[in-house]
């Protein structure tokens, strides 16, 4: 067993994976104590379910399941509109309880955080094991949910223990305990690793972690990209992935897409949520000082097909208002009338650094200048008031015709405190208490 003693020391390295059990129906069941052990599952406004509580997936019950299916599946499921204001408010508590024990925090995604302990066992007069024991504890005391945690010596072996006891489970992962844990592992269940990569390391007659970790270094690096090379590493207990703190900046690209029901024809409605989806798109961009050569934009049938059509630009820009032409050229070419649509989306792409853009020919520097302040002044008012609050005319036909919300809206969204708008709510989420 020697040669599968990928490190000799127990913990060179201390990374903590904690993930939410279920996260946005857990949410619910916190706020709505009424709902806990039930077939629950939210998604009600996209007519899919976006999240099964475990009881549902006991039933069968998995994300992306139309509703009318979920529905045969258990006739009694409670079906709720996804209140991703709430889960948000959700996720920043969990990750501040993280905080507590390291200021080493990586928000990975709205219910995936990863942290790194290495060296706090003296601060914190706790050992590792005890240290995320108690960090399960505080998280799912202070906020009513479950969550799983891994820990380990690298991030792929820490995302590998968070999956092994689900739900509420705690899995370590010491350096002399990695192939004990890889042995049964398949490689598709591996952080990383992909459908193609899965196929390619078959083809090698290679099916479980602990057979991909245990090739030579020679091979691996003849064979795999870097990335391959990577989460090799990372199996064998080298950390080469740090936890990174910086919130993410770069980008290859930025996508916005909206379902909406009932589906529609109605080119006019089309276009405008094809507009708000540029421009929640080019607001992300903004947000990153980032602007794209290259756009996208696709409609999606009611029969799930998809059209699409794109455009490359003079210079890279992130204005709706310059490129609103574009996108409506780009709309005629891919609507049909005689179609029937149920989701539009925009995709920017090659996009870089909105710094020193170099005007054609047949700019006009100027206009771009104040097209520019223009829209420093919508992303300040955005920033008070909330996104969209300033808006192309070419999207209004949404507020006039509805946002095509499948569903009632949710609880919050439909109470107002005092000093909140429509587009803007304090940081509260609403707690339900019987009296």
């Amino acid at each position: 067993m020697s040669d599968q003693l990928f490190s000799l020391h127990s913990w060179p390295r201390a990374i903590v994976h904690i993930d939410g059990d279920a996260f946005f129906t857990s949410c619910e069941e916190s706020i709505h104590p009424e709902f806990r052990g039930k077939a629950l599952i939210t998604g009600g406004e996209r007519g899919i379910v976006a999240c099964a509580s475990y009881p549902a997936k006991k039933l069968g019950i998995k994300r992306g399941v139309p509703l009318h299916e979920a529905r045969k599946i258990c006739p009694g499921l409670i079906i709720l509109p996804s209140d991703y204001e709430t889960y948000s408010l959700f996720s920043r508590r969990m990750f501040s309880i993280m905080r507590r024990f390291t200021p080493d925090v990586e928000e990975y995604s709205i219910d995936e955080a990863f942290s790194d302990i290495t060296g706090m066992r003296r601060a914190l007069r706790s050992s590792y094991e005890e240290i995320v024991v108690k960090m399960k504890k505080e998280i799912e005391r202070e906020l009513g949910i479950t969550v799983s945690v891994g820990l380990s010596i690298t991030k792929v072996l820490a995302k590998v223990a968070s999956k092994h006891q689900k739900p509420a489970g705690i899995t370590i992962i010491k350096g002399r305990d990695i192939a004990d844990y890889l042995c049964n592992l398949p490689v598709e269940k591996v952080w990383g690793i992909g459908n193609a990569t899965t196929n390619y390391l078959a083809k090698m007659g290679i099916r479980y972690a602990l057979e991909f970790a245990r090739l030579p270094e020679k091979k691996v690096r003849d064979k795999f990209t870097k990335p391959g090379v990577e989460i090799w590493q990372e199996l064998r207990g080298v950390s080469v992935y740090p936890v990174t703190l910086e919130e993410k900046s770069s980008y290859a690209s930025i996508s916005k897409t909206k379902t909406f029901a009932p589906p529609t024809s109605n080119a006019e409605y089309l276009f405008a949520h094809l507009m708000r989806n540029m421009e929640s798109a080019c607001i992300k961009a903004r947000r990153y000082s980032l602007a794209p050569n290259k756009i996208v934009v696709f409609l999606k049938k009611n029969d799930f097909d998809t059209v699409g059509s794109e455009a490359k630009l003079s210079r890279p820009c992130a204005f709706p208002l310059e490129i609103s032409g574009i996108i409506h050229n780009l709309f005629v070419s891919c609507y049909c009338p005689k179609d029937i649509y149920r989701a539009t989306g925009v995709v920017l792409l090659d996009l870089e650094p909105d710094t020193n853009i170099q005007y054609s020919l047949f700019d006009d520097p100027l206009q771009v200048e104040k097209i520019r302040s223009l829209y420093n002044v919508a992303d300040e008012l955005g920033r008070k008031f909330g996104k969209h609050t300033l808006h192309l005319g070419s999207s209004h036909p949404i507020d006039k015709m509805g946002k095509g919300r499948r569903g009632t809206a949710t609880t919050r969204e439909q109470t107002q405190l005092k000093g909140e708008t429509l587009r803007r709510h304090l940081g509260l989420p609403l707690l339900h208490v019987k009296t």
